[in-house]
């Protein structure tokens, strides 16, 4: 068996079970593997080696509260994004496909800040990114302006759509109470924050998305960016000649206003976007192909940026 083969499967089995990955672990896991390699009886198998030779590096797209990075599907089979950008999507800890943590059911879920930074670092690093950009929508469209305020020489750019510098009045029990259906009351509320131009199709699939969501878990995301996350004393010291900023909001967003996101471009010198006209909160998922109208010129400035990060081109 070839150890880099076995290492890549082993390392996917364990994001996908939710694990936080350090690099130590990696290099661990292959010393083992090629251990196991080593000991290997023969047989009717003919080992090889397998290696991932990709220049486009590796960006890293984000999912929303209380949802999973299926919301991102229709940006992973485009071909003009994935013909210059290795998009990884992967399902924070309680998420999709990513089960909680260890005893999970001893403690009550509230996301935080430092856990929410923590992870996209330690992902990025278990897969060794170099100065990935980062795309998130929602709370992950708030977050990625904190990644760019923490360590601005780690990310080749951000890209926050639906985000705020701080969101008041989000954190609430409602979802918790036994007399409401949360799996049909989260997405029913989710619905109100599409755009009515987006087709029906789209808006119902981010409905059904949302609907799967564990008990509690879009309020425990909410805990992060309506209680611990608050931006407006700090966005103005980040760096956007070191992480090129972009924020962009839909017009009928109305958990995060136009309104907002223009405040949040106004504190972040250099910071730039805007309003995405005839779209709602959930850009990616509810009209892909008018969000990647919008999408597409970010991602290529800020590629070019990355590639070539002369002072003057921001």
């Amino acid at each position: 068996m070839d150890s880099e083969h076995a290492l890549r499967r082993r390392h996917r089995a364990h994001r996908e079970a939710g694990a936080v990955i350090s690099r130590d672990r990696l290099d661990g896991w292959a010393a083992a593997v090629a251990q196991d390699a080593e000991n290997a009886h023969a047989g009717r198998f003919a080992d090889f080696t397998v290696r991932l030779l990709d220049d486009r590096g590796g960006d890293v797209v984000l999912h929303t509260a209380g949802a999973d990075s299926r919301q991102f599907r229709h940006l992973l089979a485009d071909d003009e994004v994935t013909s210059r950008h290795r998009v990884l999507a992967f399902d924070l800890p309680w998420h999709g496909r990513s089960l909680p943590p260890d005893r999970w059911w001893e403690r009550e879920y509230l996301l935080t800040t430092d856990t929410y930074v923590a992870i996209v670092e330690d992902v990025s690093d278990a897969l060794g990114l170099d100065r990935p950009i980062v795309l998130g929508c929602s709370m992950a469209g708030s977050l990625v302006m904190e990644l760019a305020r923490r360590a601005p020489d780690r990310w080749g750019g951000v890209i926050g759509m639906s985000g705020a510098l701080h969101v008041e009045g989000r954190f609430a029990d409602w979802s918790l109470w036994p007399d409401l259906n949360a799996q049909q009351v989260v997405p029913s509320w989710t619905a109100s924050l599409k755009s009515p131009h987006s087709p029906e199709a789209a808006r119902r699939e981010v409905w059904w998305t949302y609907s799967q969501g564990g008990p509690g878990i879009y309020r425990g995301d909410t805990y992060f960016y309506s209680e611990d996350l608050d931006l407006r004393e700090t966005a103005g010291s980040i760096d956007t000649t070191r992480c090129p900023v972009v924020l962009l909001t839909g017009e009928y967003d109305h958990a995060c206003t136009p309104e907002d996101t223009a405040a949040a471009i106004a504190a972040i010198p250099g910071a730039r976007g805007g309003t995405m006209p005839r779209i709602g909160h959930f850009p990616m998922a509810e009209n892909y192909p008018l969000f990647r109208t919008h999408l597409l010129p970010a991602l290529e400035e800020l590629r070019e940026l990355r590639d070539d990060p002369r002072e003057d081109r921001w």
